[in-house]
């Protein structure tokens, strides 16, 4: 009988899958194995198993997905729906291969010639050096996913280059239905949401920490009348709110700085906002993070930090994110952040949970990013465009899932005779709750 690849591979993966296949598997001799009614992967070159071998998992499989050693034909979200439902019915979660089926795993991949030394990481993959979250480590950090390119995130993000999770007043479910609704609409939403938050009067003084292309910075300024200073490490997205600045002529109520959050030397300031920067600080320097916040903000001032968190193992979000999006990045439960800007001196107010609003914003990134797929693969490579769309796929799925969540958490710096200047009953000049 004819040693097929799928055929061998069905045997081998079996115990480790606890049953069938969750795949239909073609593998690069064109055998077959597996469902034919599941989603159809296809195994392209030997060379994605001698990955899988010396990266078992995640990591693995997006480094062969990435290089093209895998495919999924069809809606990758679909498919990866699926696997992660088998995965949860048969219990697979942290289960250990035992060594006689690791030992099996390596005969079938000795016996179909794909052993040998591990393969270079792919080019998209982090290289990152230095020590762990020192300015210049974090400079490259950042560089690494924020410096890609302004015109490569024009072509995902909203006209207003907001990139945090979006609030979503109209078409949510609960809320008003209108079609001329969308992703601009509700990136803007949030932002006034953030500004009627932290009490934005004209002429107040606004620390935006972590500006990213400045949305919050350059929002605040015009329809808030605010004085902002945003700081950001990515020289491309300094250079990128400059521009914006001059075309709006806000040059005398916004200043943006190439500056880390520990080097801002005229604080305090009447409010400070930081959106999604926190994740990027790491779990030693979150400390000194949220004392930068404190240290920054006049006694009475309010303290906006949205925020993603994450329970269990991979406060960094997992192997592929970690290694090819956002190195260095960490999460933990909301309500360990909240303990440590309270022994950093804030008072929290508020903890306002949006992970549903994160689905809809990255599904709203993804139909973006799917529309334009041509104009993504000529800018940033076809390598690279598959990064993205692992990234965009299964960073919903996890806000979905509630493996990931996102919160706005609201705080001040009381006074020192411990008053917050906080309204009874937060109402806007409209007379509307703030917290809607």
């Amino acid at each position: 009988m004819t040693v097929t690849v799928a055929a061998e591979l069905d045997k081998a993966l079996r115990p480790l899958v606890r049953g069938e296949l969750p795949v239909h598997l073609t593998a690069w001799d064109g055998s077959t194995a597996g469902p034919v009614t599941a989603p159809k992967v296809v195994l392209r070159s030997p060379d994605a198993l001698r990955r899988l071998l010396w990266n078992p998992g995640e990591l693995g499989a997006a480094q062969a997905y990435v290089t093209g050693e895998i495919d999924v034909e069809g809606d990758l979200g679909e498919a990866l729906a699926h696997v992660w439902a088998v995965a949860r019915e048969r219990g697979l979660g942290g289960v250990r291969p035992s060594p006689s089926t690791v030992a099996k795993v390596l005969r079938v991949a000795a016996k179909l010639g794909v052993a040998g030394g591990p393969l270079p990481a792919p080019a998209t993959q982090a290289n990152i050096r230095g020590r762990l979250h020192s300015l210049l480590r974090d400079r490259a950090a950042i560089s690494h996913h924020y410096d890609l390119s302004n015109d490569f995130y024009a072509l995902i993000l909203d006209p207003q280059m907001a990139y945090s999770c979006a609030y979503f007043t109209r078409n949510a479910p609960g809320t008003p239905q209108d079609s001329d609704y969308g992703l601009e609409d509700a990136q803007r939403d949030k932002l006034d949401l953030v500004c009627r938050k932290i009490g934005l009067e004209p002429g107040m003084r606004l620390l935006d920490v972590g500006c990213g292309w400045g949305s919050l910075s350059l929002h605040a300024a015009a329809a808030y009348g605010a004085q902002v200073v945003g700081v950001t490490i990515s020289r491309e997205q300094k250079a990128f709110i400059d521009k914006r600045i001059a075309e709006r002529g806000l040059q005398d109520r916004v200043e943006i700085r190439l500056q880390d959050y520990r080097e801002v030397p005229d604080g305090p300031f009447d409010a400070v906002a930081s959106l999604e920067m926190g994740e990027h600080v790491g779990e030693k320097n979150y400390a000194r993070y949220a004392q930068a916040l404190y240290d920054n903000a006049k006694p009475g001032a309010r303290v906006l930090i949205q925020q993603m968190s994450r329970t269990g193992r991979h406060p960094g979000g997992g192997p592929f994110i970690e290694s090819f999006i956002a190195p260095d990045m960490t999460m933990r439960p909301v309500g360990e952040s909240v303990a440590y800007l309270e022994r950093a001196g804030l008072e929290v107010r508020d903890v306002h949970g949006l992970r549903e609003h994160y689905v809809w914003t990255v599904d709203a990134w993804l139909e973006k990013f799917e529309s334009r797929w041509d104009d993504v693969v000529e800018m940033v490579g076809l390598e690279m465009a598959r990064v993205w769309r692992l990234y965009l796929v299964g960073g919903g799925m996890s806000f979905e899932q509630g493996r990931m969540g996102v919160d706005q958490i609201l705080a001040v710096k009381p006074t020192a005779a411990g008053r917050s200047l906080m309204p009874a009953v937060r109402v806007d000049s409209a007379g509307s709750d703030v917290l809607r």
